[in-house]
């Protein structure tokens, strides 16, 4: 065994753990480290694997801007861990089924290439050879059109993420940019004119 294949375990049994703490951390916060722990085990996976872009992507993009911002966000929210926990049990049908489809693929993988059958090696890269660019070639040529409708998707999402978030409730403050910007000083300030006031004992002026 390699060298390379030792880490790849190694860092792999590291991600399950972290990917075990994911769902069963108590605290909101630890859950999130614990997921901020399994992307990072994931992009030295991908570097093993010599897929160097993705990796950096990864560290850059869910790590550093968005799982700080989960991070930050579940700890300005007053989240009641209590409420949270009552609906786990709801889901816990779904979250059986969904494991058990994950683990049968892994297996399927796994028994097939115990069979030896020729499912096509990768082809090493030469040494000058760039991925990224590689990368960039295959989504704007053969998967151009998956690349545009993720766009897409992505897109009406986040339509639905801000329409979501600004929905009329009760309570809810927003703000009137065009009323803020056409208000006038005679509307919001009055002056009062207030004779002076003499404590008693003292003589006038």
């Amino acid at each position: 065994m390699s060298i390379v294949q030792l880490l790849f375990y190694a860092f792999s049994a590291v991600l399950l753990v972290s990917a075990v703490g994911v769902i069963t951390a108590r605290n909101p916060v630890h859950a999130a480290m614990f997921l901020v722990f399994a992307f990072f085990n994931s992009a030295i996976i991908w570097l093993l694997m010599e897929a160097e872009f993705l990796a950096i992507v990864l560290v850059l993009v869910y790590v550093g801007a968005v799982m700080v911002l989960f991070l930050f966000v579940v700890m300005m929210l007053d989240i009641n861990v209590a409420q949270m926990r009552a609906g786990f049990t709801r889901y816990a049908p779904l979250g059986v089924v969904i494991a058990v489809v994950v683990v049968a693929e892994i297996a399927s993988v796994v028994w097939v290439k115990s069979l030896g059958l020729d499912v096509g090696d990768p082809v090493p890269m030469a040494e000058a050879a760039s991925n990224t660019r590689a990368l960039g070639e295959l989504l704007y040529t053969e998967y151009l059109y998956p690349f545009e409708l993720a766009a897409v998707l992505l897109l009406v999402a986040i339509v639905a993420a801000i329409v979501l978030t600004m929905r009329h409730r009760v309570g809810h403050k927003v703000q009137d940019v065009s009323a803020q910007v056409s208000v006038r000083a005679a509307d919001r300030i009055r002056i009062v004119k207030m004779p002076a006031e003499k404590k008693e004992g003292e003589s006038q002026p």
